[in-house]
């Protein structure tokens, strides 16, 4: 039983490892291809260790690519899982395909566990097939989950810093910079800050280098984020854009109000902790001060209702 039990948990980080492996973001082929000849280079002065990690690493991506491709091709929700995947940041091109091939591989693992753990355990075909059932289920939705969780943490901490970003914006376009100019500055100077808009910021001007137009590259930079301060940001830059009144005013006045909902979203967040410390306090607290303060006097009750006895 113990050797079942140890072989499972190491069959579980080893899936979860090549998880991990397998999810991190690639760089995009253009990246790739303008790179190609340091690769060679870099290439030579890498151990061999590396480059057969690297090559593994590769073939691991194609299988999955290829496992996926069969299941995108029978599914009709691939753009709205595509967009999923970009806004948490996975923007390598076989990101949809590698996805899919992630849940089947989970749910078919957790199932075969499940069966192994109901059958050294001697659990009846009924619970035997329920768990299964329960466990694929449950890989076939971790990832859909872990994808959720960055999206959410990736919007969060772009409403941090959205307005420092326009605070720099501001100085820049003030000092003579136009807007492209203001935005390729502020991504190299808001890599500390936040490392995620300093990303989305050098995309925006990579495309507008290669001749997208400057309103398609701003909805671009809205539909990756999924941020409801950066889609009016966006919209007020277009509006600018079109209408030529002054970007430096407007990003101002922009910057005040984020400021401004940044405050209310704190003063929320405060105003609900009190109802946040109710349960804490009722199922925790208010207990061990109830044994606290009651004991003794319920103690000298005790004795001196044994004494009238």
């Amino acid at each position: 039983m113990v050797y079942v039990i140890a072989a499972l948990i190491m069959a579980a980080v080893t899936m979860t490892v090549f998880v991990a492996a397998v999810t991190v973001p690639a760089r995009p082929r253009t990246i790739r291809r303008r790179l190609a000849a340091i690769d060679d280079q870099r290439d030579r002065s890498t151990p061999r260790r590396q480059r057969r990690n690297r090559q593994k690493r590769e073939q691991l991506e194609a299988l999955a690519q290829a496992l996926g491709d069969r299941v995108v091709t029978r599914r009709s929700d691939v753009s709205e899982t595509r967009l999923s995947l970009l806004r948490a940041g996975f923007r390598s091109p076989n990101a949809v395909p590698v996805y899919y091939t992630l849940r089947i591989l989970l749910s078919a693992g957790f199932a075969f566990g499940a069966t192994v753990l109901a059958t050294v355990a001697g659990a009846p075909a009924f619970g035997s097939i329920l768990g299964m059932l329960v466990f694929a289920v449950f890989g076939w939705l971790l990832p859909q989950v872990v994808v959720s969780r960055r999206k959410r943490k990736r919007s969060f901490e772009i409403q941090i810093a959205l307005p420092d970003m326009l605070d720099m914006m501001v100085v820049c376009v003030e000092a003579g910079l136009g807007l492209n100019q203001a935005m390729d500055r502020v991504a190299s100077e808001l890599t500390q800050l936040s490392r995620i808009l300093s990303d989305e910021l050098r995309i925006v001007n990579l495309e507008m280098e290669t001749g997208t137009p400057r309103e398609d590259a701003l909805r671009n930079l809205a539909e990756r984020s999924d941020n409801e301060d950066l889609h009016s940001l966006v919209a007020m830059l277009i509006q600018t854009d079109r209408f030529g009144t002054s970007i430096a005013r407007a990003l101002r006045v922009h910057s005040k109000s984020l400021r401004t909902k940044r405050r209310q979203r704190a003063e929320e967040a405060a105003a609900k902790t009190t109802i946040k410390l109710v349960f804490p306090l009722v199922f925790f607290v208010f207990p061990a001060m109830f044994v606290v303060i009651l004991a003794p006097a319920v103690l000298h009750i005790i004795r001196q209702m044994g004494g009238l006895v």
